[in-house]
């Protein structure tokens, strides 16, 4: 496993809410919900569409694709509700000093 890369600072994805960065890997969306970080690939399975222009719920931590209307489980990527089938690719990520880092590679 590569090590992780500085994408920017944590004030700039605010509680809540999500933001895309790329990554060598491709592009990934980042939300923030109590310190805590989700990282999935950007684009939705279904359409190829940027879920970081999607709506996150913080309370169950899913993110609902602006396009289709696909739910998927921030945290292991799965879909909850159709018509995504295939799950998203998650990321580890991590907190440094006010900076968020995240692996390039999914997870699993």
């Amino acid at each position: 496993m590569s090590d992780p890369v500085r994408v920017g600072a944590l004030a700039e994805v605010p509680e809540g809410e999500m933001r895309a960065y790329d990554l060598p890997t491709g592009r990934v969306a980042v939300a923030h919900v109590e310190h805590r970080l989700f990282v999935f690939d950007d684009a939705c399975p279904c359409g190829g569409c940027a879920l970081s222009e999607g709506t996150f719920d913080d309370r169950t931590a899913q993110v609902k694709c602006a396009s289709d209307d696909s739910v998927f489980d921030a945290e292991s990527g799965e879909p909850v509700s159709d018509p995504a089938l295939d799950p998203l690719r998650v990321h580890a990520a991590r907190i440094v000093d006010g900076w968020v880092e995240i692996w390039p590679e999914p997870v699993g």
